[in-house]
């Protein structure tokens, strides 16, 4: 069976890794962990392994809500526990009466240390307080380097779990129906715009999918995907419900409040 046909070809990197990592569990019978993954790679990693095999898996990113979780891949006797998953919360300080730190700043201070976007989970704010969760094999480094975000003067402190705090973000579930999955109809759909001005958005670089540009309006959406839209916010596809009588497509997604 040509595993590859049922995804897209820029996704062959990532199912290569995800077929690494099986391998790695079935011949040494012990457990593989991964980066960070995002919701897309979350999907892939899961249609893959199954959920019927001798290798098993399990997801966490830090709390039960995350978006971003690193993945632990393991024979059958393995019990894994949220040690293994070997992750960090930070909470950044700073004089927040005097300035606003936002989410693109604090991912751009996070990306300029040179790491992997794996390296790092999700980045929670609440009103003016700031966390992130990282792999805890550069929690020191990170933890060393950051000392300004923007012109801000910050300073970082490992926190355990529980005090991890509710992100601000909000999420509404809704169910449409579309004419196709291309991504210039899902958003038209979406957002209760024409078509063409959806079109027009994703060819002026204001739509990004899985956290990458794109100017393809006939991309394809799938399940898993992350649907960034500047002015209008992000939408996740949840389900693929299959067709109506009318060759519709009914999806379900989940739109940022």
């Amino acid at each position: 069976m040509n595993i590859y046909q049922h995804f897209r070809p820029e996704e062959r990197e990532f199912i290569d890794l995800v077929l690494q990592w099986k391998s790695f569990v079935e011949f040494n019978y012990a457990p593989k962990l991964t980066d960070f993954l995002d919701p897309r790679e979350q999907h892939i990693l899961k249609l893959i392994i199954g959920e019927h095999g001798e290798v098993k898996y399990h997801f966490f990113g830090g709390y039960d809500q995350a978006e971003r979780k690193r993945a632990l891949l393991y024979p059958e006797y393995f019990t894994p526990s949220e040690d293994e998953f070997q992750i960090s919360l930070f909470e950044i300080h700073y004089p927040k009466k005097f300035v606003k730190i936002e989410h693109p700043q604090v991912l751009g201070t996070l990306m300029s240390l040179g790491l992997k976007r794996g390296k790092f989970g999700d980045i929670l704010i609440n009103d003016e307080q700031i966390q992130f969760f990282t792999a805890k094999e550069v929690s020191f480094y990170v933890s060393s380097n950051i000392e300004t975000i923007g012109r801000t003067g910050v300073k970082l402190s490992e926190q355990p779990f529980e005090n991890v705090i509710a992100s601000n973000e909000k999420w509404e579930e809704n169910d449409l129906t579309v004419s196709s999955l291309r991504l210039d109809t899902v958003i038209s759909g979406v957002y209760h715009i024409s078509r063409q001005k959806a079109q027009d958005l994703i060819q002026h670089n204001f739509v990004k999918v899985n956290w990458t540009l794109t100017e393809n309006t006939s991309f394809l959406c799938e399940i898993g995907d992350m649907i960034s839209v500047r002015g209008f916010g992000r939408v996740k596809l949840i389900r693929i419900d299959g067709k109506t009588k009318k060759e519709k497509w009914r999806i379900t997604v989940a739109k940022q409040k």
